[in-house]
């Protein structure tokens, strides 16, 4: 039964990965204060300003490009560092990737949060910091990434996986 139950997390993308720990709330700050870094960090690096984003759309500027894939890059290499010495969580958990099946769907999907990235000028990563930094009008785009995650949850079990 486990791995069955194993098999079809596998293909809902929910995560694999989920600690069996229970930890007091407090123990999240230290969650807040990376975010927070995290944020100012995309602030000094201009990677949240609409201004960089429109640059990278237009392809007047390799700004974004470069922020993109110095992130990419740092992701294969974390990947094969985990696969390759069994790197286990701080806890002791061990790390699980599921591999990955292409499916169609994944380009439309592409295509709308490419498009979606070029017209409000915001990812939902940045979100927030873009957010703190004054942008009120993202919570416009906020709001519309919430809208859409619940309609995607609505909808979820008639779509094809």
């Amino acid at each position: 039964m486990i791995k069955e139950t194993e098999d079809i997390r596998h293909q809902d993308a929910i995560c694999i990965n989920e600690s069996e720990l229970k930890h007091k709330w407090y123990h999240n700050i230290k969650y807040l204060i990376v975010g927070i870094l995290f944020g100012i960090v995309f602030v000094k690096a201009e990677v949240i300003s609409w201004f960089r984003i429109q640059e990278m759309f237009r392809l007047q500027s390799f700004h974004m490009y470069g922020v993109i894939g110095s992130a990419i890059l740092t992701g294969i290499i974390s990947v094969w560092l985990i696969k390759k010495f069994k790197i286990k969580t701080i806890h002791g958990e061990p790390i699980k990737i599921a591999p990955k099946k292409f499916n169609k769907g994944q380009i439309y999907g592409g295509l709308i949060f490419g498009f979606g990235w070029a017209i409000t000028g915001a990812c939902p990563g940045p979100l927030f910091a873009q957010i703190g930094t004054g942008a009120l009008a993202v919570i416009v785009t906020l709001a519309s990434a919430i809208l859409g995650t619940w309609v995607y949850g609505y909808f979820r079990d008639k779509l094809p996986h």
